[in-house]
């Protein structure tokens, strides 16, 4: 725990401070309507008003004057009653040197002690600025150049002036009438109006020449100590009065630009800049709104960032490699500009205007301009023959990506809360999409491929020889927009008006697959020699605090881009790019594979790549717990998250919290639904109380949950089988039932009944049967047996909703009742099950097969009993037709 040192003020009487009871009882007595309206000067007699007026303005000016003061030894107009010649030389403050080179330095020039040198250093830090030396100017100048000499070896010297005596007493005087003033408003509404007025009057050089102005304009040439007294007197006045709160904002959006190149120069940290009164005034709904529409403030916050990062490649992306250490400071003070912008997207709007909305979509294509810059950056090739010599920098584009997440997922709920606005973003963001992928065939030959009747034509490209970048910002972005269409019904209602005949799908999945599958190829260990910076940026892609926008918008696109396709073309495509295309297009590969193939370390990348398309798959299909994708609330998927977790094992508060991801408001949303899927055994004399997962809860365990980690998995299944064995139940963990996809989404159930992964399925159960040697692995035939009781629950779920109009369309188990076109003659999938149940070398599996069989069973009788329903043993494109 800490302590602040205070310099707030308090919020009471602010009603957008609280949600409910913003008054204390001594306030509340004074809440009446006409309290409200009412000025406060009116209280005060009129020749009291006249006198503040003068005193405030003439004792406000000065100070300005004299803290702006640039000239070391001469006075702003004022006369002096007789000039004594001394000089204080003046140390100044900064967060560059250490207090060792300070108390160093002060030792030599001035001949201290080091008690002594102590004192001052402490004092600098503390006010920031210090005398180190009284005299006349020789005296002084001789201090300061042995300490600019002593600190300018290594970094910039330190900030040393000789000052005229007269100087720095009038500005000690100006800070100490700066205080007197924060005073003498306390007592009096109308007092602090009255200074409110005094400092946001423009002055004789118009625009941006109030006092207001020129002191925030100046904060960055300002020591520490002189800082922190005029931001007080600001928050003690212009803060806590809600019309000049307003006046005020208004002043800090135009000067916006203009502090932040000041904050980016300076060397203080933000809490003493006049920058971090941003959080007073962007986290207010109605000013943040206001500054939104009348001053374009998103678009401001935007374009200032980007200002500040110039470093791009031929393409235009950012580019942070070799890095100076001077890019790196101001790359972690321009990510205080993205501070500023959750700020400002932080309270939803509950109306929208014209004025807002024209606003908002342009700070959307500003932000757009921001993601393009974003989208392809930090590109990789992998590394063949020599390891990497230099780990390349990847830090900096995460680090954006992170303080990115947020804004991104707060730029789509606004965009949720209102049809047009959705409409518009999505074309916009689409636009920006196809520039990025303007050239994406340039000097890729098309190639056609063929399997099992279906052809596609698509481009040569191989993630393992070609670039490929893991951040893709604008794809991820059209991602969320499009569930939002899906969930909001916007797609529903209007689809004249969206652009969803422009999408060509194999454009929008083309690089999140290519993300997929460099990921699978990392794991299969086909990157080792690109070193640590790779396998960093997989752990961030997958890990909590990126996912949401990296790894899960990806699984979106692919969802999104297959719904609309043909799903034999794009499981065609998809082998292509995981390098699988000739192993299952080519008949009898299987032995060929094992006995002609003598690199096992092959063998075994063709495996886990094999494991990792079929794991994809099951996300592809499995994965519809987010609203708009399947039929379900945001409630049923922190439930999900919550189960998985708890299936590993049981856990403490803290550790379920660190494992959801956060919301704007740091809030998991996790404390709503705990109740429901789990019971808290509470801590004994030592130890912690644990939440254990309600055994109802089991039955929605699904082995293959895409937030898991590899360790996570295999530690589930481990639980899961043991609980399983203790209630003497069979071992199977067959895939748990599914809700419906929403309309939008509906036809991806096909891919589970496309010839083509008919195919692959029987491919893989041929090469079990026949068990020759190490072509296949026992992980892949589970993910297949998987993948059939996905859709043997599909096809019951169809059986059991069938309404006397509806037709079945999906036929899965007449299909595996089949034998196989290729390769030809073999067995159908169900007669190799059969066979498979009996096989000594699957032990482990056999409980998932008698469940498969069962399942089958099951589904026949159903099929039987709705005999009279009419069945298609079409393919089922819907959407395609």
């Amino acid at each position: 725990m800490t302590t602040s040192g205070g310099g707030g003020f308090c919020d009471c009487g602010d009603t957008e401070a609280w949600k409910e009871g913003p008054y204390c009882q001594k306030h509340e007595l004074n809440t009446s309507e006409t309290a409200e309206e009412e000025d406060p000067l009116v209280h005060l007699p009129e020749d009291m008003v006249a006198r503040a007026y003068n005193i405030f303005a003439i004792a406000f000016k000065y100070a300005v004057d004299i803290l702006t003061w640039e000239k070391e030894n001469e006075l702003p107009g004022l006369e002096m009653m007789e000039k004594s010649d001394t000089y204080y030389c003046m140390l100044f403050n900064d967060e560059v040197h250490t207090y060792e080179q300070v108390i160093y330095t002060l030792q030599k020039a001035v001949n201290c002690t080091q008690k002594e040198a102590i004192g001052f250093a402490t004092t600098v830090d503390r006010d920031g600025r210090r005398s180190v030396r009284y005299g006349d100017f020789q005296y002084c100048d001789q201090a300061k150049s042995v300490i600019v000499r002593n600190t300018s070896r290594q970094t910039k010297p330190l900030k040393v002036q000789v000052m005229h005596s007269s100087i720095v007493a009038h500005q000690s005087f100006g800070l100490k009438l700066l205080t007197w003033l924060g005073g003498i408003i306390g007592y009096s509404d109308g007092l602090r109006r009255i200074l409110c007025q005094v400092g946001l009057q423009e002055g004789p050089d118009g625009e941006n020449s109030s006092l207001v102005d020129k002191l925030m304009l100046y904060d960055s040439k300002l020591w520490k100590g002189a800082r922190n007294v005029y931001h007080q007197l600001f928050m003690s006045s212009l803060l806590m009065d809600l019309k000049y709160k307003k006046l005020f904002a208004i002043r800090f959006a135009r000067n916006y630009r203009q502090l932040q190149r000041d904050y980016m120069e300076d060397d203080h940290e933000r809490a003493v800049s006049v920058a971090a009164l941003s959080v007073q005034l962007f986290t207010v709904p109605t000013l943040a709104r206001m500054l939104i529409t009348e001053e374009n403030l998103m678009t401001t916050i935007i374009k200032t960032f980007m200002d500040h990062l110039r470093h791009r490649d031929i393409q235009g992306r950012f580019q942070f490699e070799r890095y100076t250490a001077l890019q790196a400071f101001k790359f972690r003070r321009v990510q205080s500009l993205i501070l500023d912008l959750k700020y400002v997207l932080i309270s939803k709007p509950t109306e929208w205007s014209d004025d807002l909305r024209h606003k908002f979509l342009e700070g959307f294509d500003a932000f757009l301009e921001l993601l393009k810059c974003m989208q392809g950056m930090d590109p990789i090739t992998r590394q063949v023959g020599q390891h990497i010599e230099m780990e390349p920098e990847w830090e900096a584009a995460f680090t954006l990506q992170m303080k990115l997440t947020l804004v991104i997922s707060m730029m789509q709920d606004w965009c949720a809360l209102d049809e047009k606005v959705l409409i518009e973003a999505y074309k916009k963001c689409l636009t920006v999409l196809m520039q990025c992928h303007s050239g994406f065939t340039d000097g890729e030959q098309p190639i056609v491929l063929s399997m099992c009747g279906h052809s596609v034509e698509t481009i040569r490209y191989c993630v393992s020889q070609e670039k490929v970048s893991i951040h893709l910002p604008v794809s991820r972005l059209l991602a969320g927009l499009h569930v939002l269409l899906s969930k909001t019904e916007v797609a529903y209602k209007f689809p004249e008006l969206l652009p969803l005949s422009e999408l060509s799908p194999p454009m929008l999945i083309e690089h999140p697959l290519r993300c997929l599958v460099l990921c699978a190829q990392v794991h299969a260990g086909m990157w080792r020699r690109n070193g640590f910076s790779l396998v960093n940026q997989i752990y961030y892609y997958h890990n909590v605090k990126c996912r949401r926008e990296m790894f899960d918008k990806d699984i979106v696109m692919l969802q999104t881009g297959v719904s609309m396709m043909d799903p034999n073309h794009f499981l065609m495509i998809m082998l292509s790019r995981f390098e699988l295309y000739q192993i299952f297009s080519t008949p009898d590969y299987g032995k060929r594979f094992s006995t002609e193939n003598t690199n096992k370390d092959v063998v075994q990348q063709n495996n886990t790549l094999i494991e990792e398309m079929l794991y994809l798959i099951i996300m592809i299909v499995g994965e519809r717990f987010s609203p708009g994708i399947g039929q379900v609330n945001a409630t049923d998927e922190i439930k999900r998250e919550i189960i998985h977790q708890l299936s590993i094992r049981p856990m403490a508060h803290s550790e379920l919290v660190k494992a959801l991801p956060e919301d704007e408001n740091r809030e998991t949303g996790m404390e709503s639904v705990i109740e429901e899927v789990a019971c808290f055994k509470k801590p004994g004399l030592t130890g912690r109380g644990l939440y254990e997962l309600k055994p109802e809860c089991a039955r929605n365990f699904n082995l293959y949950f895409y937030h898991f980690s590899r360790a996570e998995q295999s530690k589930a299944e481990e639980a899961q089988r043991k609980l399983k064995r203790q209630n003497r139940e069979d071992t199977a963990l067959p895939p748990p039932a599914l809700p419906p996809f929403c309309p939008l989404f509906a036809s991806l159930v096909n891919i589970l009944q496309s010839d083509v992964m008919l195919c692959i399925m029987g491919t893989i159960l041929q090469w079990a049967v026949e068990h020759n040697g190490y072509a296949w692995s026992e992980s892949m035939l589970q993910r297949v047996l998987h993948l059939i009781g996905m859709a043997l629950q599909e096809e019951k779920q169809h059986l059991e909703n069938l309404s006397e109009e509806n037709v079945v369309t999906f036929t899965f188990t007449q299909k595996i009742s089949k034998p196989g076109e290729a390769p030809s003659n073999s067995p159908s999938i169900l007669a190799m099950l059969e066979t498979l149940q009996n096989a000594s070398h699957l032990e482990v599996h056999k409980d998932m097969i008698r469940w498969i069989l069962k399942t089958f069973n099951t589904i026949k009788k159903l099929r039987e009993s709705s005999s009279t329903s009419p069945v298609a043993e079409t393919e089922g494109n819907i959407m395609e037709e």
